[in-house]
């Protein structure tokens, strides 16, 4: 993967990849942007992209769903994708996709896409309002927490997910407290790509399968969602993994690791799970769903539906 720093660098690295006319997928909200493309997709997120014929490369710019709409047209016609994240998602480090429609609901997913490059700019996060810049955030931390438990942890993604939880700890409260300075904006979005790294490399666990399972059921955002579940995912783990676990919060500075998350998932001020409109009458439904997802069969401690529907039970 080629990674590039500053919007200026997006145009050499298309020529140096030998892309000319790239369809451009971002929303009208990046319209005063000075961005190559030769067709635009603006659907966000989409079930329904479809490539130009003569369109010889993708540029993503955009959250996770502009990535993962993006994955999607480059799975299906192989053609190199570049991405220009504006969250802290880390969607574009990994070739697997959700699908969801303009409403954000789940309709499939898949995996394949032809990952060439990426460009940083912090820049282009100074928009982000403060329930994205946190819940983004949060899924960054939660890549780079399950990474060192997963059943396909390794040494690299362990250096990975610890210099992130690092990077992210310290600079998500300075972000907050001043979203117009660009340093811990940098910092932080350095540690959700190096998190990201650790995803792509180790791969997801429970908190992501309950997050993923809620939001492509409601339409929530997944980064709220992640937020919520976390801590819910490293408490169950904690009797089978309390020395990685232990590891993920001395990265982080603290000796309290679940209670670090907590106070930084705090900071994007999120509702219980009742607030984002969750049925109670449906949690046992959401936990049969969470169960047959591949974080929650790649986590360490197996879960049975009734011990998920106990942990999304705490968040209601």
């Amino acid at each position: 993967m080629i990674v590039r720093w500053g919007l200026d660098a997006l145009a050499p690295l298309l020529t140096g990849l030998g892309i000319e006319r790239p369809l451009l997928v971002a929303s009208d909200r990046w319209d005063a942007l000075d961005l190559p493309a030769a067709a635009r997709w603006t659907e966000i997120p989409s079930a329904r992209i479809t490539v130009p014929h003569d369109a010889d490369g993708i540029v993503a710019v955009g959250g996770g769903s502009a990535i993962d709409t993006a994955k999607a047209a480059s799975a299906e016609t192989d053609l190199p994708l570049v991405s220009v994240p504006t969250t802290y998602s880390g969607s574009e480090w990994t070739p697997s996709f959700g699908v969801r429609t303009p409403d954000r609901r789940a309709v499939g997913a898949g995996a394949g896409a032809n990952l060439a490059g990426i460009v940083y700019d912090p820049q282009l996060t100074l928009s982000l309002p403060r329930e994205d810049t946190v819940g983004t955030a949060m899924n960054a931390l939660a890549h780079a927490a399950e990474a060192m438990y997963v059943r396909g942890r390794n040494d690299a993604g362990d250096r990975d997910a610890r210099e992130a939880a690092t990077r992210i700890a310290a600079s998500l409260p300075a972000v907050v407290a001043d979203g117009k300075a660009l340093g811990p904006r940098k910092t932080l979005l350095a540690g959700a790509s190096l998190a990201g790294c650790a995803l792509a490399s180790a791969g997801l666990g429970l908190g992501h399968a309950m997050a993923q399972a809620l939001g492509g059921r409601y339409g929530l955002p997944h980064g709220a969602m992640n937020a919520t579940t976390l801590p819910l995912a490293l408490r169950f783990n904690i009797s089978v993994a309390a020395k990685e676990i232990e590891s993920f919060g001395d990265a982080m500075g603290t000796d309290d690791a679940i209670g670090k998350v907590e106070s930084l998932a705090r900071l994007g001020e999120f509702g219980r799970l009742r607030d984002f409109g969750v049925p109670e009458d449906e949690l046992a439904a959401v936990a049969n769903a969470v169960v047959e997802r591949p974080g929650a069969k790649a986590n360490p401690r197996p879960a049975t539906p009734a011990e998920v529907e106990e942990l999304l039970r705490l968040a209601w």
